[in-house]
């Protein structure tokens, strides 16, 4: 995957997280859960952009390292919004799916930046 095609991805993943913060129901729980789920899912794709403007390549891992917190994050937020009750497993189904596949692509990216850091290549 490119570079190009994971700034897509990650943005058309913010699109849809903002999307299930404005179904949300309008009481406490759910203005709470959405206001969270918008600020930690909206967030990967920023701070992708950002990696791929790194100064160096230690810049580039610490940014890929707030990606995989901010897609953890997302993820806590959308199990609680299953388990809670408030939407049905099924409707976020895909929704977690992708969250899980871009956390796997970016512990990779952690993984393989991580290795070329500690062999002193450049």
């Amino acid at each position: 995957m490119t570079t190009e095609e994971l700034k897509k991805r990650l943005k058309v993943f913010a699109l849809r997280i903002i999307k299930l913060s404005e179904s949300l129901p309008n009481n406490i729980t759910g203005k709470t859960i959405g206001n969270q789920i918008i600020r930690s899912g909206t967030s990967p794709g920023a701070n992708y952009r950002s990696a791929c403007l790194g100064k160096s390549d230690k810049d580039f891992l610490n940014k890929l390292k707030m990606v995989e917190e901010e897609l953890d994050e997302t993820l806590y937020w959308l199990e609680l919004l299953v388990e809670s009750g408030l939407v049905k497993e099924d409707l976020l189904k895909d929704l977690m799916n992708e969250n899980y596949e871009l956390l796997k692509i970016i512990v990779s990216s952690i993984t393989t930046m991580k290795k070329k850091l500690n062999s002193g290549l450049k």
